[in-house]
Protein backbone atom coordinates (compact mmCIF):
# COMPACT_ATOMS: atom_id res chain seq x y z
CA UNK A 1 0.00 0.00 0.00
CA UNK A 2 1.65 3.38 -0.79
CA UNK A 3 2.85 5.55 2.10
CA UNK A 4 0.61 8.62 1.08
CA UNK A 5 -2.60 6.20 1.69
CA UNK A 6 -1.55 4.78 5.06
CA UNK A 7 -1.56 8.66 5.93
CA UNK A 8 -4.91 9.08 5.68
CA UNK A 9 -7.17 8.27 8.95
CA UNK A 10 -9.69 6.16 7.39
CA UNK A 11 -7.26 3.92 5.99
CA UNK A 12 -5.12 3.93 9.56
CA UNK A 13 -8.10 3.04 11.18
CA UNK A 14 -9.01 -0.30 9.50
CA UNK A 15 -5.78 -1.17 9.58
CA UNK A 16 -5.50 -0.76 12.93
CA UNK A 17 -9.62 -2.20 13.32
CA UNK A 18 -8.58 -5.49 11.32
CA UNK A 19 -5.09 -6.03 13.06
CA UNK A 20 -7.37 -5.58 16.76
CA UNK A 21 -9.96 -8.57 14.99
CA UNK A 22 -7.21 -10.96 13.85
CA UNK A 23 -5.28 -10.07 17.63
CA UNK A 24 -8.44 -11.07 19.29
CA UNK A 25 -8.89 -14.20 17.43
CA UNK A 26 -5.03 -15.39 17.76
CA UNK A 27 -5.60 -15.13 21.58
CA UNK A 28 -8.78 -17.10 21.68
CA UNK A 29 -7.04 -19.74 20.03
CA UNK A 30 -3.77 -19.79 21.82
CA UNK A 31 -2.32 -15.70 22.11
CA UNK A 32 0.18 -14.09 20.18
CA UNK A 33 -2.04 -11.55 19.56
CA UNK A 34 0.02 -8.57 20.65
CA UNK A 35 2.85 -10.12 18.06
CA UNK A 36 -0.03 -8.59 15.41
CA UNK A 37 -1.17 -5.59 17.03
CA UNK A 38 2.47 -3.93 18.33
CA UNK A 39 4.00 -3.98 14.80
CA UNK A 40 1.17 -2.93 13.17
CA UNK A 41 0.96 0.40 15.36
CA UNK A 42 4.68 0.63 14.94
CA UNK A 43 4.42 0.33 11.18
CA UNK A 44 1.85 2.88 10.61
CA UNK A 45 3.99 5.58 12.23
CA UNK A 46 3.39 5.38 16.10
CA UNK A 47 7.07 5.47 18.00
CA UNK A 48 7.79 2.20 19.57
CA UNK A 49 7.52 3.70 23.38
CA UNK A 50 3.89 5.13 22.49
CA UNK A 51 2.68 1.88 20.49
CA UNK A 52 3.71 -0.31 23.29
CA UNK A 53 1.78 1.99 25.60
CA UNK A 54 -1.69 1.96 23.19
CA UNK A 55 -1.28 -1.65 22.68
CA UNK A 56 -1.82 -2.17 26.83
CA UNK A 57 -4.52 0.73 26.51
CA UNK A 58 -6.58 -1.36 23.85
CA UNK A 59 -6.32 -4.80 25.06
CA UNK A 60 -8.08 -4.12 28.45
CA UNK A 61 -11.85 -4.18 26.55
CA UNK A 62 -10.94 -7.59 24.99
CA UNK A 63 -9.39 -9.16 28.40
CA UNK A 64 -12.80 -7.64 30.04
CA UNK A 65 -15.40 -9.87 27.09
CA UNK A 66 -13.08 -13.17 28.00
CA UNK A 67 -12.95 -12.37 31.79
CA UNK A 68 -16.80 -11.91 31.99
CA UNK A 69 -16.70 -15.00 29.75
CA UNK A 70 -14.87 -17.25 32.13
CA UNK A 71 -17.19 -16.15 35.16
CA UNK A 72 -18.36 -19.88 35.45
CA UNK A 73 -14.78 -21.42 35.29
CA UNK A 74 -13.58 -19.15 37.36
CA UNK A 75 -15.62 -20.66 40.31
CA UNK A 76 -13.10 -23.63 41.03
CA UNK A 77 -10.06 -20.96 41.25
CA UNK A 78 -11.57 -18.18 43.01
CA UNK A 79 -9.58 -18.15 46.10
CA UNK A 80 -6.33 -18.00 44.55
CA UNK A 81 -7.34 -14.28 43.22
CA UNK A 82 -7.23 -12.46 46.41
CA UNK A 83 -3.41 -13.92 47.11
CA UNK A 84 -2.69 -12.85 43.52
CA UNK A 85 -4.13 -9.65 42.83
CA UNK A 86 -1.37 -7.80 45.65
CA UNK A 87 1.51 -9.26 43.20
CA UNK A 88 0.15 -8.78 40.36
CA UNK A 89 -1.31 -5.04 40.84
CA UNK A 90 2.49 -4.37 42.02
CA UNK A 91 3.98 -6.01 39.05
CA UNK A 92 2.17 -4.14 36.72
CA UNK A 93 2.80 -1.12 38.55
CA UNK A 94 7.14 -1.42 38.78
CA UNK A 95 6.20 -2.77 34.95
CA UNK A 96 5.19 0.50 33.77
CA UNK A 97 7.10 2.87 35.92
CA UNK A 98 10.56 0.98 34.58
CA UNK A 99 9.31 1.62 30.88
CA UNK A 100 8.67 5.08 31.34
CA UNK A 101 12.31 5.36 33.43
CA UNK A 102 13.72 3.75 30.33
CA UNK A 103 12.26 5.51 27.82
CA UNK A 104 12.57 5.60 24.18
CA UNK A 105 15.60 4.71 23.62
CA UNK A 106 16.17 1.70 25.92
CA UNK A 107 12.81 0.01 24.96
CA UNK A 108 13.82 -0.17 21.34
CA UNK A 109 16.75 -2.21 22.20
CA UNK A 110 14.40 -3.77 24.49
CA UNK A 111 11.87 -4.84 22.08
CA UNK A 112 13.61 -7.32 19.65
CA UNK A 113 14.49 -9.84 22.82
CA UNK A 114 11.39 -9.29 24.55
CA UNK A 115 9.40 -10.02 20.94
CA UNK A 116 11.99 -13.09 20.75
CA UNK A 117 10.67 -14.18 24.15
CA UNK A 118 7.17 -13.93 23.46
CA UNK A 119 7.77 -15.72 20.09
CA UNK A 120 9.64 -18.68 22.45
CA UNK A 121 6.95 -18.76 25.11
CA UNK A 122 4.57 -19.63 22.13
CA UNK A 123 7.03 -22.40 20.67
CA UNK A 124 7.38 -23.83 23.88
CA UNK A 125 3.08 -23.34 24.90
CA UNK A 126 2.36 -27.20 24.95
CA UNK A 127 5.25 -27.62 27.39
CA UNK A 128 4.67 -25.30 29.46
CA UNK A 129 0.95 -26.25 29.56
CA UNK A 130 2.21 -29.85 30.11
CA UNK A 131 4.07 -28.78 33.05
CA UNK A 132 1.57 -27.39 34.98
CA UNK A 133 -0.89 -29.68 34.14
CA UNK A 134 1.45 -32.88 35.70
CA UNK A 135 0.41 -32.01 39.22
CA UNK A 136 3.60 -30.75 40.43
CA UNK A 137 3.35 -28.33 43.42
CA UNK A 138 5.41 -25.30 44.16
CA UNK A 139 4.84 -23.26 47.64
CA UNK A 140 1.89 -20.63 47.97
CA UNK A 141 4.41 -17.56 48.15
CA UNK A 142 6.83 -19.27 45.31
CA UNK A 143 4.03 -18.85 43.13
CA UNK A 144 3.13 -15.42 44.24
CA UNK A 145 6.59 -14.46 43.94
CA UNK A 146 6.77 -15.58 40.25
CA UNK A 147 3.34 -13.92 39.25
CA UNK A 148 5.12 -10.78 40.32
CA UNK A 149 7.79 -11.26 38.20
CA UNK A 150 4.96 -12.11 35.24
CA UNK A 151 3.09 -8.74 35.92
CA UNK A 152 6.41 -7.05 35.98
CA UNK A 153 7.02 -8.41 32.61
CA UNK A 154 3.46 -7.61 31.35
CA UNK A 155 3.49 -4.03 32.67
CA UNK A 156 6.74 -3.25 30.93
CA UNK A 157 5.38 -5.40 27.82
CA UNK A 158 3.16 -8.44 27.84
CA UNK A 159 3.25 -10.70 24.84
CA UNK A 160 2.98 -13.70 26.43
CA UNK A 161 2.26 -13.39 29.71
CA UNK A 162 -0.98 -15.59 29.41
CA UNK A 163 1.14 -18.42 28.35
CA UNK A 164 3.59 -17.42 31.52
CA UNK A 165 0.55 -17.41 34.17
CA UNK A 166 -1.23 -20.61 32.69
CA UNK A 167 1.98 -22.32 33.10
CA UNK A 168 2.67 -20.94 36.60
CA UNK A 169 -1.21 -21.19 38.03
CA UNK A 170 -0.77 -25.37 37.13
CA UNK A 171 1.54 -25.58 39.87
CA UNK A 172 0.01 -23.84 42.83
CA UNK A 173 -3.54 -23.19 41.78
CA UNK A 174 -6.74 -25.24 42.57
CA UNK A 175 -8.91 -25.87 39.43
CA UNK A 176 -8.69 -27.72 35.69
CA UNK A 177 -6.96 -25.59 32.63
CA UNK A 178 -10.37 -24.00 32.41
CA UNK A 179 -10.54 -22.71 35.88
CA UNK A 180 -6.47 -21.75 35.27
CA UNK A 181 -7.70 -19.94 32.33
CA UNK A 182 -10.28 -17.67 34.08
CA UNK A 183 -7.88 -16.51 36.44
CA UNK A 184 -5.46 -15.73 33.49
CA UNK A 185 -8.07 -13.62 31.90
CA UNK A 186 -8.74 -11.32 35.02
CA UNK A 187 -5.30 -11.21 36.24
CA UNK A 188 -4.38 -9.90 32.55
CA UNK A 189 -7.20 -7.63 32.67
CA UNK A 190 -5.95 -5.75 35.95
CA UNK A 191 -1.93 -6.03 34.62
CA UNK A 192 -3.27 -4.41 31.35
CA UNK A 193 -5.76 -1.59 33.01
CA UNK A 194 -2.88 -0.90 35.67
CA UNK A 195 -0.17 -0.37 33.02
CA UNK A 196 -2.55 1.26 30.79
CA UNK A 197 -4.04 4.05 33.80
CA UNK A 198 -0.30 4.66 34.41
CA UNK A 199 0.91 5.11 30.82
CA UNK A 200 -2.01 7.02 29.65
CA UNK A 201 -1.45 9.20 32.88
CA UNK A 202 1.81 10.29 31.38
CA UNK A 203 0.47 10.98 28.03
CA UNK A 204 2.28 7.93 25.94
CA UNK A 205 -1.53 6.35 24.43
CA UNK A 206 -2.60 7.58 21.53
CA UNK A 207 -6.46 7.49 21.87
CA UNK A 208 -7.37 7.56 18.63
CA UNK A 209 -5.68 4.63 17.82
CA UNK A 210 -6.30 2.58 20.73
CA UNK A 211 -9.87 2.99 20.60
CA UNK A 212 -9.43 1.40 16.77
CA UNK A 213 -7.56 -1.67 17.70
CA UNK A 214 -9.93 -2.10 20.93
CA UNK A 215 -13.40 -1.79 18.47
CA UNK A 216 -11.79 -4.27 16.04
CA UNK A 217 -11.11 -6.49 19.28
CA UNK A 218 -14.02 -6.46 20.25
CA UNK A 219 -16.62 -5.93 17.08
CA UNK A 220 -14.30 -8.23 14.38
CA UNK A 221 -12.84 -10.58 17.31
CA UNK A 222 -15.46 -13.03 17.46
CA UNK A 223 -15.74 -13.02 13.67
CA UNK A 224 -12.23 -13.51 13.19
CA UNK A 225 -12.13 -16.72 16.57
CA UNK A 226 -14.91 -18.26 14.66
CA UNK A 227 -12.99 -18.82 11.67
CA UNK A 228 -9.30 -19.34 13.31
CA UNK A 229 -10.94 -21.69 15.62
CA UNK A 230 -11.61 -24.18 12.46
CA UNK A 231 -7.48 -23.62 10.87
CA UNK A 232 -5.17 -26.08 12.43
CA UNK A 233 -4.45 -24.94 15.66
CA UNK A 234 -0.91 -26.00 15.21
CA UNK A 235 0.14 -24.83 11.65
CA UNK A 236 -1.23 -21.51 13.02
CA UNK A 237 1.22 -21.51 15.95
CA UNK A 238 4.19 -22.44 13.59
CA UNK A 239 2.45 -19.28 11.55
CA UNK A 240 2.70 -16.40 14.60
CA UNK A 241 5.88 -18.19 15.57
CA UNK A 242 7.05 -17.47 11.91
CA UNK A 243 5.94 -13.95 12.17
CA UNK A 244 7.52 -13.31 15.50
CA UNK A 245 11.20 -14.32 14.52
CA UNK A 246 10.54 -11.95 11.11
CA UNK A 247 9.69 -8.77 13.77
CA UNK A 248 12.41 -9.58 15.58
CA UNK A 249 15.08 -9.28 13.03
CA UNK A 250 12.42 -6.26 11.85
CA UNK A 251 12.60 -4.70 15.08
CA UNK A 252 16.46 -4.76 15.58
CA UNK A 253 17.48 -3.48 12.10
CA UNK A 254 15.33 -0.88 12.83
CA UNK A 255 17.37 -0.26 16.76
CA UNK A 256 20.63 -0.30 14.32
CA UNK A 257 19.42 2.18 11.93
CA UNK A 258 18.59 5.01 14.68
Amino acid sequence: MPTDLLQLPLVRGLLLFAAGAVASGLNTVGGGGSLLTFPTLVALGVPTLVANATNSAALWPGSLGSALGLWEPLRASRAALPKLIIPTVLGAIIGALLLLAGGEKVFRWAVPPLILLATALLAFQPQLRKLGQKGRHIPGWLGMLLQLGIAIYGGYFGAGMGILMLALFGLFVDGDIHAHNAVKAWLGLVINLVAAGILLSQGLVDLPAALWVSSGAILGGYVTARVMQRLDPERLRRLVITLGIILCAWFFARALSV
